[in-house]
C-alpha cells in the first residue's frame, strides 16, 4: 500500500512540475514588475483580511474604521493598475 501512495505523490508532483511556469518564464519580469506585483498581492490579502474582520465585527466604530481601511485598499490597488 505504501508504494501506491509513493508513485501517486511521484506523479503528482511531476504533474505539479509539467504545470508551474518554469524559471525562465518568471525570470522574463523585470525587478520592478515582480515588486509590483509583490505589493499587489500583499494589498490583496491584506483586503481580504480586512473583510473577514469586517464578518465578524459587532462594533459599529470598529466597522466603520474598516470600511474606511478596505477604501483605501481599494485606491491603492487601483493605483497599482
Amino acid at each position: 500500500m505504501a508504494r501506491g501512495w509513493e508513485s501517486k505523490s511521484v506523479e503528482a508532483q511531476i504533474e505539479e512540475s509539467d504545470s508551474e511556469p518554469s524559471l525562465s518564464e518568471t525570470r522574463s519580469c523585470s525587478a520592478e514588475e515582480m515588486q509590483l506585483q509583490m505589493k499587489k498581492a500583499d494589498l490583496e490579502l491584506s483586503r481580504k483580511l480586512v473583510l473577514q474582520q469586517m464578518g465578524r465585527s459587532d462594533s459599529e466604530r470598529y466597522s466603520e474604521l474598516l470600511r474606511r481601511s478596505l477604501a483605501g485598499l481599494d485606491a491603492q490597488i487601483a493605483a497599482l493598475g
